[in-house]
């Protein structure tokens, strides 16, 4: 499931400042409420900058499970599958869009606020911050287990004598310190673009790598999506959209692709980690190395994209009012990535409460929460209740409880029935 990242936030006087500086929103609150502007800061991001972002929010390691998904569902009731996957992501985009140009307000947060109140101000928040952290962790999890792996494959250590830099819990924390933490205490969201399109093209170095080994291993080839949404380039909604729109088509191949060359070089027996299925073959295998290699940069730089509207969500909810302050601003991405790294170094069954917590947090995210602003926030005189598209949003929120109902149930009979892998992705 991709991270939820649209966000919003109120234009006053007093808080500004802060809003432009935590920049990972995208709506600004123009003069003439009828012609909303997006933004993500002030026009300072392009637009392919803007889709590399998007597309970087979208992805997550759970593309290196794809294969086994097709392998489970078969090839057409998959492509069935992801394209409906798409097509709502870019319906839910659409309702928040539309709710934010309504009000003017740019914070996911703060539309739940303009909606419910406080009690949608902390829900929002609440979900965003679980959600995401829940996404963080699956990287780094992917961090401590692969990275000394990948490293011993590159020195040909067969017997590991416990170097430290095998040690997955030093390497967690050493790529946290030096990679994660300083791209996350960037001022603005814009500027990690560049680190999102290299992180876009480690994942289509994965995609090629993997097809050239289709052949070699004795099969053939085609693709695989999933989407949610953030931007950062000054336009109106419908530019929005559109950007929206590409990021959405882009990461749909790659999905696609990654899953069915997957799936056509093992059939059934490629395993639920892809990569896993490849180092089985030959571990020593130098593109595979380098493929590995490449997922593992492309994860590593995902997090701080994720990180910023946590440290959003916490802003609007014990700070709402504060200008921008650079103690605070880093000190709450110490924070989040200590929290993390100290889940995953010492609680590594806690993937399985972040499944439950991605089965509740995800839907509201993705279907509930963006079709109940779009009731509650676009007035009756514009769209009346019995109107097609409130009807239509309504069934919508209708279908994001089915999927928490159906998701938890799975989980459950996973856990009842001992065969829970513990697995959480993004």
């Amino acid at each position: 499931m991709g991270v939820m990242c649209v966000f919003i936030t109120d234009r006053t006087p007093g808080n500004a400042e802060a809003n432009l500086a935590e920049s990972s929103e995208f709506l600004s609150n123009a003069d003439d409420k009828k012609t909303p502007r997006f933004t993500d800061f002030e026009g300072k991001t392009s637009f392919g900058m803007s889709i590399f972002n998007l597309g970087n929010a979208i992805m997550g390691s759970g593309i290196l499970g794809l294969a086994y998904a097709m392998a489970n569902t078969g090839i057409v009731l998959f492509i069935i599958l992801l394209t409906a996957v798409a097509g709502l992501s870019s319906y839910s985009i659409h309702l928040l869009l539309k709710s934010s140009g309504v009000v003017g307000i740019r914070a996911y947060e703060q539309l739940g606020y303009r909606a419910f109140g406080t009690p949608g101000k902390m829900a929002a928040g609440i979900a965003i911050t679980l959600q995401n952290i829940g996404a963080m962790s699956s990287y780094l999890y992917i961090v401590k287990y692969e990275f000394p792996l990948v490293i011993q494959a590159f020195l040909k250590v067969d017997n590991p004598s416990g170097e430290w830099y095998l040690n997955g819990n030093y390497l967690v924390v050493i790529v946290s310190c030096s990679v994660i933490l300083p791209l996350a205490l960037m001022k603005q969201l814009g500027y990690l673009g560049y680190t999102s399109g290299f992180s876009l093209s480690c994942m289509v170095f994965f995609l090629i790598a993997t097809a050239y080994t289709v052949p070699i291993l004795a099969f053939a080839f085609v693709c695989h999506p999933e989407v949610l949404s953030f931007t950062g380039l000054e336009s109106q909604m419908s530019h929005m959209q559109h950007i929206s729109n590409i990021s959405i088509g882009v990461m749909y191949i790659m999905y696609l692709l990654a899953a069915l060359f997957g799936y056509l070089t093992f059939i059934d027996k490629v395993e639920a980690e892809l990569l896993h299925t490849y180092s089985r073959i030959d571990p020593y295998d130098t593109l595979i190395l380098c493929v590995r290699l490449a997922v593992l940069t492309a994860v590593t730089l995902t997090v701080p994209i994720v990180l910023f509207p946590v440290r959003r969500a916490i802003q609007q909810l014990f700070f709402p009012n504060k200008t921008f302050w650079w103690p605070r601003h880093i000190a709450i991405a110490v924070t989040l990535l200590t929290i993390i790294n100290l889940l995953v170094i010492f609680a590594p069954n806690i993937l399985g409460i972040f499944g439950v917590i991605g089965a509740t947090s995800a839907p509201c995210l993705i279907f509930i929460f963006p079709a109940v602003f779009y009731i509650r926030i676009v007035p009756k005189e514009e769209e009346p209740m019995r109107s097609a598209p409130k009807i239509l949003a309504a069934c919508f929120a209708f279908l994001g409880v089915l999927f928490m109902v159906m998701s938890l149930g799975f989980i459950i009979i996973d856990w009842t029935s001992g065969t829970s892998k513990g697995s959480s992705g993004h």
